[in-house]
């Protein structure tokens, strides 16, 4: 029997690991019932179905950053107090998490007798995959539990199909922590914009730059160490896409990409409202040394590339330019337009004025805020951010402060 305490399934899923055979003893299940249905693991009084909930959602993370625009969704399934099949979905397209589950029943005849876990309502429609509905029906699976409804209106419906054909479904298992999980795709299909993270960085004495005067004083000051610089690319693998404003990207000339951690890189997105980046190949540069121009690292064409402007450009090697209003404000045109191209989740890594615009709107669901181990004394300052934060750690040389917003707050509170 696998020893449940000691292991940690928040890291990447291997193939090669076994079924997780945790088992809670016949007798200690049938004495639970008609009571509480409380049980001690970890120290903790829990359901039982909520601890199998709990494996869904580790099996389940194990998707972050690979499964948008779908949900991550983990499945287990049990039989006599034991898991014998289990699995999470991977990617668009590929199987979702409650066939990954079923394939690794080795006696597919004990289905019928067997309850399936899910962390979301099984999916009722046709798209890239068949209903998982239709194969609840066909392997003869009797009890369903889930932790939350899908948000997604087409998808839904599964609850209401499981329970007209007579399979016994509960709903609403570690329901907050399950949408705290899907809270990129829950805000998406509820809000009907993409979920937003702010990130930026901050000396001691709440400054994010120094006053870059000179043409040449190109270089911007760096105010955190490798540590926090490795975890934000870590980030950026996670989320859909990644903003940042003209300002940085003709002042800093970033990549925006991924390089010190593993994943594919984000749709890279710049707001250029004053139409600074024209369309111009010898124009898609920083511009900033005289007759020395230095391209623009953001049009590499190794990632998507959008451009938010208001004069019509000319489109290059996946670089868009999208025109919008100059007389309209600038957000709900954007996070349109951004929601009409199917992405969920943007990463925020823009300088103070575009930050400041986000949070005087409201337009956040989370902030992260490096504050570093040094003083400028003058320069830059940091976005005025009159809130408290709920989680702080020591990341490197810096403390990371971490800021949810609204329902989130509540989620994890």
């Amino acid at each position: 029997m696998t020893d449940f305490k000691n292991r940690d399934f928040r890291g990447k899923f291997k193939e090669s690991d076994p079924i997780l055979e945790f088992q809670i003893p016949r007798e200690e299940i049938q004495g639970h019932r008609g009571s509480k249905g409380l049980i001690a693991i970890f120290g903790v009084m829990m359901t039982i179905d909520s601890t199998f909930m709990q494996r869904c959602l580790d099996l389940a993370y194990n998707g972050l950053g690979a499964t948008a625009p779908n949900p991550m969704v983990g499945a287990v399934i049990v039989h006599d107090g034991k898991i014998i099949g289990e699995g999470f979905h991977t990617g668009l397209g590929k199987h979702h998490a409650e066939v990954e589950a079923v394939n690794q029943v080795l006696d597919q005849s004990i289905l019928p007798a067997s309850t399936l876990y899910v962390n979301l309502e099984p999916c009722n429609h046709h798209g890239k995959t068949p209903p998982c509905t239709d194969l609840i029906f066909e392997k003869g699976i009797r009890k369903v539990v889930i932790g939350q409804y899908d948000s997604n209106q087409v998808a839904g419906g599964g609850v209401e199909r499981l329970r007209k054909n007579g399979i016994e479904v509960i709903t609403g298992v570690l329901e907050q922590e399950c949408r705290f999980l899907n809270r990129r795709f829950n805000t998406f299909h509820e809000k009907k914009r993409p979920y937003l993270i702010l990130k930026w960085a901050q000396t001691t004495d709440g400054f994010v730059d120094n006053l870059r005067i000179q043409e040449d004083q190109q270089k911007p000051s760096w105010i955190t160490d490798e540590a926090c610089r490795r975890l934000v690319h870590k980030w950026r693998s996670e989320e859909q896409a990644i903003m940042a404003g003209s300002a940085t990207i003709l002042h800093d000339n970033p990549q925006l990409n991924v390089r010190a951690w593993v994943g594919k890189n984000p749709v890279r997105i710049v707001i250029d409202r004053a139409a600074r980046i024209t369309g111009n190949k010898e124009q898609l540069s920083t511009g900033q040394k005289g007759d020395s121009f230095s391209p623009l690292k953001i049009v590499d064409g190794t990632a998507e590339t959008i451009i938010y402007t208001c004069q019509e450009n000319a489109n290059h090697q996946n670089v868009k330019f999208i025109q919008i209003s100059p007389i309209e404000p600038v957000w709900p045109q954007v996070l349109a337009d951004l929601y009409n191209r199917n992405i969920q989740s943007v990463l925020i890594e823009g300088g103070p004025t575009l930050l400041s615009t986000l949070i005087e709107a409201g337009l956040f669901d989370e902030a992260r805020v490096f504050i570093g181990p040094g003083w400028f004394g003058s320069g830059v300052k940091a976005p005025d951010f009159p809130f408290s934060p709920i989680e702080e750690e020591k990341i490197g040389n810096s403390r990371l402060l971490i800021f949810k917003a609204g329902e989130l707050r509540s989620l994890i509170v």
